[in-house]
């Protein structure tokens, strides 16, 4: 068994290193986007109700996805710092308890998902025909989940030693394998039975197993930061609170997403399940043209992290700037492209035309935002390697719950669909503003602030 990497963020072209992490990362990560878009085009040829079920069941998704990425996001903080201080007992410890301590985590959220499947979906505005597609689907994905929560947090602790290509080669190894299961297990061809949302679940379990198998054989037999030495309890006590002092208020903040989304599912669903397939639909295509910077804020961690551990802080400033600067262009860009290409996109996922409208509505006013959108996701990753991720969380707030939310039901009431995308819009801008500017003020602070953390 190797020992874990050293560091290998703290020297070279800081723009060139960022690159060079950055490009395997979006293609992986631009795989689990098309993981998510094949499920939606494939259940969409079921039809709208099916394509509305599904819709249904992203606030859940984002859920455990929330809970997975605060604690790997907290994991791959610490574990970089400690690779920056070439402290490898930590780096092991930290690694192998980010894992137990997600699968104690995954197990509770399970058994209450189970519980609660039809009360919850019909609170979202679910009608009792699509609570029964939402059941078949996520009785099925429920016990899945372990194979979605550690794999996750795995790729962040490989991430940490600054290897982006392997957390992507797992990543698209889930999508080549869905990619196949889907039509075969959904449309039932070949010898198998037609499933439907049942056989979108199944593929999506099978194809997580897969990757959870590739994670650990590469954190155990290739980097070696899986230990199977039995420690003192506080030892793994003390590791789980510097994971959790990142990760609960990173887990948290994430949460509100989905929840947000819940709440917004709910307004939406008020005209009509055609409306939230539609927005179901555009949210997805929002992440897939945010794909790239998903992955730069993915690297930036990492980054930040060993550079801050090794003292080199003027690294971390360059890494920052140069992370806002090409965040601010391509969110421009994926304006343009999608305002001009919103009619072709929008019936690739169904031919409803009134779907097709509201898809394109979303395409033509949301992504106004992204751009600043991009310098919100860079600046509280950065805040929460610093072990700032109280300030991150406060803005993730005030994003949610005195933008967001408020304003889609001022907008909703004054002017309708358009009102709510409207409401995405300003909150994006408003919080990407003031997040550049926390995070600003708080790298001023430079080597003062990093001995206070160390």
């Amino acid at each position: 068994m190797k020992n874990t990497k050293k560091a290998q963020l703290i020297e070279g072209p800081v723009a060139k290193t960022l690159f060079n992490m950055t490009l395997p990362m979006i293609v992986g990560m631009f795989g689990m986007v098309a993981f998510n878009l094949v499920d939606t085009f494939f259940v969409g040829q079921l039809g709208t109700q099916e394509l509305a079920a599904l819709s249904f069941t992203f606030p859940v998704v984002m859920v455990i996805g929330s809970l997975a990425m605060g604690i790997g996001i907290g994991a791959s903080a610490v574990i970089s710092q400690a690779i920056g201080r070439g402290d490898h007992y930590r780096v092991q410890r930290l690694t192998t308890d980010s894992l137990i301590l997600s699968m104690l985590l995954v197990t509770f959220f399970v058994l209450f998902g189970l519980l609660t499947i039809r009360p919850f979906f019909s609170l979202l505005g679910a009608t009792p025909e699509i609570v029964s597609l939402i059941s078949q689907y996520m009785i099925i994905w429920y016990p899945g989940v372990l194979f979605f929560v550690i794999p996750m947090v795995g790729n962040n602790a490989i991430r940490a030693t600054g290897d982006t290509k392997t957390p992507s080669a797992i990543m698209l190894v889930a999508v080549i394998v869905n990619v196949i299961l889907d039509p075969l297990l959904i449309f039932g061809l070949g010898p198998f039975p037609m499933l439907g949302l049942a056989g979108a679940a199944i593929a999506t379990v099978v194809a997580r197993a897969i990757t959870l198998v590739v994670a650990l054989w590469v954190l155990y037999y290739r980097d070696g930061m899986i230990t199977l030495e039995l420690p003192p309890l506080k030892t793994v006590l003390d590791s789980w609170k510097s994971i959790l002092y990142i990760g609960l208020p990173v887990a948290g903040t994430r949460l509100l997403y989905p929840i947000s989304i819940a709440v917004i599912i709910a307004l939406v669903s008020t005209y009509g399940h055609e409306a939230v397939a539609a927005f179901g639909v555009g949210t997805r295509v929002e992440f897939l043209a945010m794909t790239v910077i998903f992955a730069l804020s993915t690297v930036i961690g990492p980054f930040v992290g060993q550079n801050w551990g090794a003292g080199r802080y003027d690294r971390v400033k360059l890494g920052v700037k140069y992370s806002n600067a090409f965040s601010l262009i391509w969110g421009v860009a994926m304006f343009a492209i999608l305002a001009l290409a919103a009619r072709p996109i929008a019936s690739l996922f169904n031919d409803d035309p009134q779907v097709i409208s509201i898809i394109m509505l979303y395409l033509w006013i949301v992504p106004i935002g992204y751009a600043l959108f991009g310098v919100f996701q860079i600046s509280t990753t950065t805040l929460n390697v610093l072990h700032k991720p109280g300030h991150a969380a406060v803005l993730m707030v005030i994003q949610i719950f005195a933008l967001y939310i408020p304003l889609a039901y001022l907008g909703s009431y004054l002017f309708g669909l358009p009102g709510i995308f409207f409401a995405v819009v300003l909150a994006y801008s408003l919080t990407g503003i003031a997040s550049h500017f926390v995070l600003k003020g708080v790298l001023e602070i430079g080597t003062g602030f990093a001995k206070k953390c160390l």
